[in-house]
């Protein structure tokens, strides 16, 4: 059995926790504390995210998303498959270093994502992001957490939240997507994003993208 090595490690903005890069062998990990919170080799339902998302926009000429969170790249690269040449992808990432991993230790896995002219990375708050950009979005796609609470900070519990939720449904277009990925169920997030004035459909999502796995959980939560 090939071990664990830890890559990297780095401060979360706003708290004590700390994010630890690990790799064996050609997979990585991304940690927080005893929480996988990302694994390269399971990338099914984040890259789902994406294509769920951009069915729901199909007939916008030139779709513009904002995407919470780099992660590993699943979503991004899923996003940039789908959306089509005229599309703007805006990614916002806390952690400077996640960036940085992105084009050092995991460039392999992001590919030619990062330098596609359609994709702007802003070392941000996503929650500032949508804050400040009314009726900007087609979709606004949320992966930050391992579900709608906050896990990697506590401040993230603004995003999902009735003022939050309201919030994103102000930055986006009529008939704009938010979509919300998470590890598993949540009844009252449902209930929060039909009362903000979203449509709501909930999508279960093998891990893998196949038959195998985990069932994650998608949100299409649609401004009417």
């Amino acid at each position: 059995m090939i071990p664990w090595v830890k890559i990297d490690t780095a401060r979360v903005p706003g708290t004590d926790g700390d994010l630890r890069l690990m790799r064996r062998g050609a997979e990585f990990s991304i940690m927080l504390g005893t929480n996988e919170l990302m694994n390269s080799r399971l990338s099914g339902s984040e890259a789902a995210l994406a294509t769920l998302a951009a069915k729901k926009i199909e007939k916008v000429a030139k779709p513009h998303v904002l995407i919470g969170g780099l992660g590993m790249g699943f979503t991004v690269r899923a996003a940039l498959g789908v959306l089509g040449i005229k599309a703007q992808v805006v990614v916002a990432e806390l952690v400077p270093a996640v960036v940085a991993w992105a084009r050092g230790p995991m460039a392999e896995i992001f590919g030619d994502s990062l330098i596609d002219p359609r994709v702007s990375v802003l070392e941000t708050d996503v929650t500032e992001v949508i804050r400040s950009r009314a009726r900007t979005f087609d979709a606004i796609l949320l992966d930050v957490d391992n579900g709608p609470e906050g896990l990697t900070r506590k401040a993230n519990d603004a995003l999902y939240d009735s003022a939050g939720l309201k919030a994103a449904h102000a930055a986006l277009h009529p008939g704009g997507v938010l979509a919300v990925w998470s590890s598993g169920p949540n009844p009252p997030f449902a209930k929060r994003l039909r009362s903000a004035g979203f449509d709501v459909n909930e999508v279960a999502i093998r891990a893998t993208g196949r038959g195998g796995g985990a069932r994650h959980v998608i949100w299409i939560a649609t401004r009417e």
